[in-house]
């Protein structure tokens, strides 16, 4: 298999991968939105385990925001890639901006969907973090890191693809790594799926 149908089609194939987890109250599926919410909603069906989101926000680059120079997650992790910052010598004041805004999106994306409903309770957990594939991982990386602060049992990521260079370097920071796809040839996650429409606001709250 080289391509896949869509997210959902992803969701089911690593529900059966995952199946191990089934049935444990110990289990948390965190959806990383937009992307991983429909992967996720699978794997927790087939798993039949609860299910949330975890909010992390790319930094992009001013004027290039597609390629990251680091991320932020919920619980104020932060990532920021040095080798991107200095290669194209951005300074301090460009990413604290960048840090700014993202910040507010992050808060505005955790209002809309969850609410009023309080932080995760991930102690003691096996969580498994979801999202329909990852480029560079740098977004993957500071979900983990901000989910081992908060004290889980195991953190293992699941994925629809993954370039073989990420899921290898995922592997090692992760407790596991699941990712249907790792092809060498990458260059954005929709190339592997035939169906990978953008999903709005109003999709993940359904």
């Amino acid at each position: 298999m080289n391509q896949l149908l869509d997210r959902e089609q992803a969701g089911q194939l690593l529900g059966e991968r995952l199946a191990k987890y089934a049935d444990r109250d110990d289990v948390l599926i965190l959806a990383l939105p937009r992307g991983g919410v429909p992967i996720a909603r699978e794997i927790a069906k087939r798993l039949r385990a609860a299910m949330d989101i975890f909010v992390v926000r790319k930094l992009g680059v001013p004027g290039f925001e597609e390629l990251a120079m680091g991320a932020i997650a919920a619980g104020g992790a932060e990532y920021i890639d040095e080798n991107v910052v200095e290669s194209l010598e951005i300074s301090k004041e460009a990413i604290d901006g960048v840090v700014l805004a993202e910040r507010a999106e992050m808060a505005r994306r955790e209002a809309a969907y969850r609410g009023a409903r309080g932080a995760i309770d991930v102690r003691g957990r096996v969580v498994i973090l979801v999202d329909d594939g990852i480029a560079t991982g740098s977004t993957v990386r500071v979900a983990i890191a901000a989910l081992r602060g908060l004290g889980p049992a195991r953190v293992i990521v699941a994925t629809g693809v993954a370039p073989a260079s990420t899921a290898k370097m995922l592997a090692a920071e992760a407790d596991e790594f699941v990712a249907l796809l790792t092809p060498v040839d990458f260059r954005a996650v929709g190339q592997f799926y035939e169906n990978f429409p953008q999903l709005s606001d109003e999709d993940v709250r359904k």
